[in-house]
């Protein structure tokens, strides 16, 4: 029997499950592709390690609840959930950060509640946040671009750091992740947060080499791919458009807001646009039928309270991201917004 994926009451997406998760899989290509070439293999080692683990641990579970195992395990959720969070690992995290982050998300966040379709939360965010409060060392792992390194990270390299913390060559982590002047380097908004937190300006903060000649060196490409590989599903019409565009729009006016009154302190629209794991959230975590809303007000609430926990959570938060965070909460969210934003049944009046 076929598993649709289509929102209740009038909504009606005529599109199996396989198909769906395979269109999804093939837009995050863009962005995969330019993560391997700004950053190297680390992410993509995670990846088929995260995968490798979704089809493990759903083959165990499927099996000790008699459930029907080639139909399952085969429709493709289980495999994007892993991509996402292989995504979203740090490079030069260790191997296991990708086996028990993946583990968790499969086995707890999605089996746990009965599989497919019945998940409150997103699997691959809860996965990334259970990891990044029980292991906050190797969750900040950040490797700045290939650019700025001091170490040739070639793949046999990259294999050696992520199974045994050093190099071929013996280079420590730390080591590999200094820049070719021999500071160790964070994310642009890791940067850039605690520049601030620091009395630099924001003109001043842009300087450091890993903003690049824009807004941020690698990751702005990473987004530019994302976001192309989200157009391709909104023009497939995979995914509801309501989301995304609500999403970005309250980052933009957030930021537009924040840089009119301190422009010392924030940056613009398009850094935050640019920077972190922004595209990702908005057109393929966010964007998620099971965890999200189901009607298009439903949507458009929470793609604008997402956004603007994500600038809450960069401007005043611990975490210099956030996104992960915002969609868990958005998660939790969607339930009560669905209650006073679904359509009224058709032959019920106003107030029934």
């Amino acid at each position: 029997m076929a598993f649709w994926i289509a929102s209740s009451p009038h909504n009606h997406n005529h599109t199996k499950t396989p198909n769906l998760m395979r269109l999804v899989i093939l837009a995050t290509l863009p962005g995969v592709l330019a993560q391997w070439y700004f950053f190297g293999w680390g992410n993509l080692i995670h990846i088929g390690l995260a995968m490798a683990t979704a089809l493990i641990c759903e083959f165990i579970v499927l099996s000790l609840r008699k459930k029907p195992i080639a139909h399952q395990l085969l429709d493709g959720s289980g495999l994007l959930t892993a991509l996402l969070l292989g995504i979203c690992l740090p490079a030069l995290a260790p191997w296991w950060i990708s086996v028990v982050g993946t583990a968790f998300a499969i086995i707890i966040v999605k089996q746990l509640y009965g599989g497919l379709g019945h998940n409150p939360f997103n699997p691959a965010m809860a996965g990334y946040v259970m990891l990044l409060v029980s292991f906050p060392i190797q969750m900040t792992l950040w490797q700045p671009p290939l650019s700025l390194l001091a170490i040739d990270l070639t793949f046999s390299n990259t294999l050696t750091t992520i199974f045994t913390g050093f190099t071929v060559e013996g280079y420590s982590v730390e080591q590999v992740r200094s820049s070719i002047d021999g500071i160790t380097m964070a994310t642009p908004l890791d940067t850039l947060k605690t520049n601030i937190s620091q009395g630099f300006t924001v003109i001043e903060s842009i300087k450091n080499p890993v903003f690049g000649d824009n807004f941020s060196l690698g990751w702005e490409w990473i987004n530019a791919g994302f976001l192309l590989g989200g157009l391709f599903l909104l023009a497939k019409k995979a995914i509801a458009w309501q989301t995304p565009i609500s999403f970005l729009l309250s980052i933009f006016v957030c930021s537009f807001i924040g840089y009119s009154f301190a422009p010392d302190a924030n940056p613009s629209t398009m850094f935050h646009w640019f920077t972190g794991a922004t595209m990702l959230g908005a057109f393929f975590i966010l964007t998620d039928p099971v965890t999200g809303a189901t009607s298009n007000k439903g949507r458009l609430v929470v793609g604008a309270l997402a956004g603007l926990l994500i600038y809450l959570i960069r401007t005043f938060g611990g975490y210099p991201d956030g996104v992960a965070f915002a969609i868990l909460l958005c998660n939790m969210s969607a339930p009560l917004i669905d209650q006073y934003t679904r359509p009224r049944t058709y032959g019920h009046e106003k107030g029934e």
